[in-house]
């Protein structure tokens, strides 16, 4: 096999030329069987397993630097940096990242994880190298639909002021930006690189502008002419008009002529963009039929792709994707917005039901935001549908468009707390601290998947900005029978005892029904609290748990800082209640990927830790 010749970074370039079209075919095996068993973004990385190659074959890693927007797509670019043997632990706690990871390898320039942000980071690192009178290539790869992202146009503007030398990569894989022209284009695009070209245009200008009175008309008229032709036969007219050299587009399965391609970027003075077209899943034909369901999946049978095992049960998502649905019959108000995440957050059946009502805004949720505040100005009632990490972006959005004004936007927040396996960049472990300090904010979070369908109602009845955050993954189908009406800022209490208090945050009251009998086990008395509100939380409540309870437990899975459980100790310390607090949650750091079994096992924040944590605490201060 040709695969066991790449054990570090540059050796595909000892290859002969044969043994690199069946490299790019081991290497699409390879990534389907290991994503067959370990689970991981398959559609976007067999998309780019040739461009990937081509990148390694015409630049000089690691002093070449390529920054991938994203990174789910980077796993080409892992096999091929000397990683492959690492695949086995893909995702896993201590593993190999599914993203980019500058401590995982010095071929890794920057980290990833969230779209738009590669050209940035390019230019910032190309610009660094100029100062420094370094010598190196830098290339960003963003994807088309990374373009809907207003931080990539702030990039190129930029780039095209600070002329510093950037090659561009569009992997156009799904939408088209422009049409394949054919040769042409391709002619073109490879004569305007050429230092013939160059040098010719450049003595001509210099010549004409020396002729009195008519030099510099002649130029203009040139220039207008030149500028006229392109418009006709050449595409990415964008990005000419920004005074970014464009290339393209190429086919993304053509290795050779991307190589020449990117030679020929290297040879212009300032940014370039090079575009080229790939097809999502390429060589695996139920990742090209269905390129959503293998953007990020699970374990599956490579004959036909079906998933290893099936989920049986629903998730949180799944619950809002039926109350949803449910909603938008009962009310012709209910509108829903997504940022490019429609599958993901289950707003799919929405979106067929009303596609009137539904609102795709791709991958900007700064203006996915302010759209909702807009939409509420009208009179309407917007559920804007979002990951908790990529709600981060809009942060700014959050507290001017919607808050300052007091608008009816609803933040279903998906993927809050531990995520797993994607990472660093995708736990959903900051939306309580950073919400919660927005005035006119109200934040719940469910117990259960009754819960989350109740809050849901409840947040659409209510006028006011207001989030629900809910967890990735199966949704707890446990304490059915504890379904008391919601009212505003009012905790629920599940069980009525003494000593002991734990006030849980949604997801954490499943593990605290834990922690509970593992006390009572050790001969305590517990009171269990679902929070329901994190912002109110309930301060009666928290006044009464002082008279019979020694110790208050708040439990979130949140950073501590800033979060529920300080909120709470904070207003018990202002009004001297007289009771001792632990605040159990994540501590002040980045959580790595793995399983999310194993990261609250890391986190201390499961069970058997809180117990433990508990009963020393209790110790302490007997």
């Amino acid at each position: 096999m040709v695969l066991e010749k790449i054990n570090q970074v540059n050796d595909i370039k000892k290859l002969k030329k044969e043994e690199i079209f069946l490299l790019a075919n081991e290497i699409r095996q390879f990534l389907i069987n290991k994503i067959s068993v370990k689970g991981g973004h398959l559609a976007s990385n067999l998309g780019v397993i040739e461009l990937t190659m081509a990148l390694h074959l015409a630049f000089d890693l690691p002093k070449d630097k390529i920054i991938w927007d994203v990174g789910h797509q980077s796993y080409t670019h892992k096999v091929l940096t000397g990683r492959k043997d690492e695949f086995d632990n893909l995702r896993e706690f201590e593993g190999l990242s599914g993203f980019p990871k500058r401590t995982e390898s010095s071929c890794d320039s920057f980290d990833t994880g969230h779209s738009s942000t590669s050209i940035s980071a390019g230019l910032g690192i190309a610009h660094a190298r100029d100062l420094s009178a370094e010598n190196f290539y830098v290339v960003s790869v963003i994807g088309d639909g990374a373009l809907t992202g207003g931080m990539a146009f702030e990039a190129l503007n930029n780039a095209s002021a600070l002329k510093t030398n950037l090659i561009i990569v569009l992997n156009d894989n799904e939408m088209s930006i422009s049409k394949n022209v054919g040769g042409m284009s391709e002619y073109l695009g490879h004569l305007r690189t050429s230092s013939q070209y160059t040098d010719l245009k450049t003595n001509v200008i210099n010549t004409l502008e020396k002729i009195p009175n008519i030099g510099s008309m002649a130029v203009n008229t040139i220039r207008k002419t030149k500028s006229g032709i392109k418009q006709l036969i050449l595409p990415g007219m964008l990005f000419e008009n920004m005074d970014i050299k464009y290339l393209g587009p190429l086919d993304g399965y053509d290795i050779e002529k991307l190589v020449k391609a990117f030679n020929d970027a290297k040879k212009v003075n300032g940014p370039v963009i090079v575009h080229v077209v790939t097809k999502k899943g390429k060589g695996y034909l139920p990742a090209e039929r269905h390129p959503s369901r293998f953007h990020g999946t699970g374990a599956f049978k490579v004959e036909n792709g079906i998933p290893e095992s099936p989920s049986k049960k629903s998730g949180y998502t799944d619950v809002f994707s039926t109350v949803m649905k449910k909603m938008g019959e009962r009310d012709e108000k209910v509108v829903a917005i997504t940022a490019a995440m429609a599958d993901g957050t289950g707003l799919k059946r929405f979106a067929r039901k009303f596609p009137d009502r539904f609102f795709d805004v791709g991958i900007a949720e700064q203006h996915g935001v302010t759209f909702a505040a807009g939409l509420a100005v009208g009179g309407l009632k917007p559920v804007f549908a979002v990951y908790s990490s990529f709600l981060q972006r809009a942060y700014d959005q959050v507290i001017h468009d919607v808050c300052m004004q007091n608008l009816h936007v609803v933040f279903a927040i998906d993927r809050a707390g531990l995520v797993g396996k994607d990472g660093q960049t995708h736990q959903g472990v900051f939306d309580l601290s950073y919400l919660t300090m927005m005035p006119n904010m109200t934040v719940m979070a469910p117990k259960n998947k009754w819960e989350l369908s109740d809050m849901l109602k409840f947040a659409l009845k209510y006028d006011g900005p207001i989030a629900l955050r809910y967890p990735r993954g199966e949704a707890y189908d446990g304490l059915q029978s504890f379904r008391k009406e919601i009212q505003y800022g009012i905790s629920e209490i599940i069980y009525d005892e003494d000593e002991i208090a734990l006030l849980a945050v949604g997801n954490m009251v499943k593990i605290s029904e834990k922690v509970r009998m593992l006390l009572k086990e050790k001969g305590h008395n517990v009171t269990l609290i679902n929070a329901r509100f994190v912002k109110p939380f309930d301060k009666k409540l928290i006044e009464n748990l002082g008279e019979k309870h020694r110790l208050l437990v708040t439990l979130e899975e949140n950073v501590l800082a800033g979060g529920f459980g300080q909120q709470v100790l904070a207003y018990i310390n202002q009004e001297n209640i007289d009771i001792k607090v632990l605040n159990i949650g994540i501590e002040d750091t980045f959580i790595e990927q793995g399983s999310v079994e194993v990261l609250q096992r890391e986190c201390h924040i499961d069970a058997v830790s809180v117990a433990d944590r508990i009963i020393n605490h209790l110790r302490i201060y007997k």
